[in-house]
């Protein structure tokens, strides 16, 4: 409960210190795109991108920076649980260029103008399952590997872990995880309901690696990217779709715009599959998406 109520004052801090400062904030950077000495046109300024805490270390380590290498635009990237973005961009707490959510229903909340019209369009392009992650070290190791998972979690002295629901579309599914297979085993219900178990997106790799769980729920390809081992979470079908949209009065219209060609393109595209998401071919468009985003057929 300590570490919920800390992550909860932390964030309510510091959605406050950025509100306080918006009235004050610089004017967006001007972006421009020149002819390089090759003949190449590259872009220029800061594209703001801001995505599902998930998306993190490639976002991070693969595609922000090759996408500055490719396209000389500079990336700055903010990862976090995809509902709560949504409800910072909402709320003008946080702006951004490019939003990239692990599901449409982040998209939805940011569509209409009883939501500000924040979105008017979105493309899927990817999905991932949701998996148990397994701490190596864990005494309960080899028992998640090879027992029913729902037994396993529920035994005396084990310690998982998960996103907030309220916050991040991973923690809402693995509460309809719980709740489905709850049914059977009502034992999960008291380990859903239990807000010690609830830990921030940004962190829950690191807590899992560094000793703190036995095992903690995550996407397939989050797992892998991290070199993190899992079982699946037989009797459940759940996971991330993965959208990319730019948001309205993008600070950088035509950084975001390239962005979001980039993330598209066969180098990123490749990315995704190496790192187990099934990547949807072609990717599905909602709304009227500008002409030009979308891969050639």
């Amino acid at each position: 409960m300590k570490r919920l109520l800390g992550a909860l004052v932390i964030a309510a801090t510091t959605a406050t210190a950025v509100a306080g400062c918006s009235s004050s904030s610089p004017a967006p950077e001007s972006a421009t795109a020149t002819p390089s000495s090759g003949g190449t046109t590259k872009g220029s300024g800061k594209v703001s991108v801001l995505y599902a805490g998930s998306l993190v270390k490639l976002m991070e380590t693969k595609i922000g920076p090759d996408f500055t290498k490719n396209t000389g635009y500079d990336f700055s990237g903010f990862g976090a649980g995809s509902t709560g973005l949504a409800n910072q961009i909402k709320g003008k707490v946080r702006k951004g260029d490019v939003f990239v959510s692990a599901s449409p229903a982040a998209d939805k909340l940011l569509q209409g103008q009883a939501n500000g019209n924040w979105v008017s369009w979105y493309i899927t392009f990817g999905s991932s399952k949701l998996v148990l992650g397994i701490n190596p070290k864990s005494r309960f190791a080899n028992d998640l590997r090879t027992k029913p998972w729902y037994d396993v979690i529920t035994e005396p002295g084990f310690k998982v872990g998960f996103t907030d629901p309220r916050t991040d579309p991973k923690g809402k599914f693995t509460a309809q995880a719980l709740a489905a297979v709850g049914k059977a085993h009502p034992a999960l219900n008291k380990i859903a309901a239990s807000p010690k178990n609830v830990f921030l997106e940004e962190t829950l790799v690191a807590d899992l690696q560094t000793g703190q769980l036995d095992a903690g729920f995550f996407y397939a390809s989050e797992a892998k990217t991290a070199n993190i081992s899992t079982v699946p979470l037989t009797g459940t079908d759940l996971g991330a779709k993965y959208t990319v949209t730019v948001l309205k009065n993008a600070p950088n219209a035509a950084g975001a715009t390239a962005f979001v060609k980039y993330l598209l393109g066969t180098q990123v595209q490749g990315i995704f599959k190496d790192a187990a998401f099934t990547v949807a071919d072609p990717p599905k468009a909602t709304g009227t998406v500008p002409a030009g985003l979308l891969p050639a057929k």
